[in-house]
């Protein structure tokens, strides 16, 4: 009897395929908040950057208006 309810433990593949789609979500979403870290200081001043910019072209814009 008890061989038989392990053989059917091991024989059953129903679980099998969302386990595997969990683990290969797992996998992606450690990658992308990988490249986000690695990524983090260089996106951070590419914004400021740009903020930056449009900030002293609106000061520009007013300075000329009035």
């Amino acid at each position: 009897m008890p061989t038989r309810i392990v053989h059917r433990f091991f024989a059953e593949e129903r679980g099998a395929t969302a386990i595997e789609y969990g683990l290969i979500a797992a996998l992606i979403t450690l990658a992308l908040l990988t490249a986000l870290v690695g990524l983090g200081d260089s996106v951070t001043v590419l914004f400021g950057n740009g903020v930056g910019g449009a900030s002293r072209a609106i000061e520009d814009a007013l300075e000329a208006a009035g």
